[in-house]
């Protein structure tokens, strides 16, 4: 079977609880590390599906791997070939399908709810499930591709995920391990001190009952994930 491609922007913003999820499943996957300078592939029929992780940055910036990577995730979609993205990814995913990303009213980071919508889409990739808490990290979010189904909203951000066939774009961070989160909130004095609000969480708040909330979190990727690898051209 052909590896799925994970696409890392940043070093603290790895694959998480998606590599594991694979490995756990048997699914091989290549971490592409283009926060190292590693190259967009040029095709996307390398690989059985494409993975694209969070970022600070945006999508609108002039970084050389934009442009490549809207392409890429074009080209995964015109095959066929299942793509999933993660709060920047699903960004990029959105930006490569028609779609727009901007500001968001207000920055949504730590813990806080998801609410699904009550369509078939939505069923088909979290089930029975009508609400969950999720991690949340941003400050743009994306419109809905035309073409596309809006699954999920929250308080704060009324686009958290979107389905185009076997391809999921989520604005939540569903990946997120402990190690993930302390190791944003090791940064958060830095870049959001005196900054806490409604939307915008302390550090405290984060990690307060955060195995418990992690594991509930896990519970719903496990969903997401087993019906997004069954579209992986094997």
């Amino acid at each position: 079977m052909k590896p799925v491609a994970i696409f890392r922007h940043s070093p603290t913003e790895g694959p998480g609880y998606f590599a594991t999820y694979l490995d756990n499943h048997g699914v091989p996957w290549r971490l592409m590390k283009l926060d190292e300078g590693e190259a967009v592939p040029a095709r996307a029929d390398a690989f059985a599906g494409l993975c694209f992780m969070g970022g600070a940055m945006s999508v609108n910036d002039p970084l050389p791997w934009i442009a490549p990577v809207l392409s890429l995730i074009r080209d995964a979609v015109e095959e066929d070939l299942p793509v999933i993205g993660h709060c920047l990814g699903g960004q990029l995913m959105s930006k490569a399908l028609g779609g727009v990303v901007s500001r968001n009213t207000v920055k949504e980071i730590g813990w806080g709810a998801v609410r699904l919508e009550k369509v078939a889409d939505a069923r088909h990739w979290f089930g029975e499930c009508s609400e969950f808490m999720s991690f949340h990290w941003h400050d743009e979010a994306f419109t809905i591709p035309s073409e596309a189904v809006r699954l999920a909203g929250s308080d704060y951000c009324p686009n958290q995920a979107f389905a185009l066939g076997p391809h999921l774009g989520m604005q939540c961070h569903v990946e997120m391990t402990p190690e993930l989160i302390r190791a944003w909130c090791a940064d958060w004095e830095r870049e959001l001190v005196n900054r806490a609000s409604a939307s915008v969480q302390t550090p405290q708040q984060m990690l307060e009952d955060m195995d418990q909330r992690v594991r509930a979190l896990h519970r719903v990727a496990e969903r997401l994930y087993g019906r997004w690898i069954e579209g992986l051209k094997r």
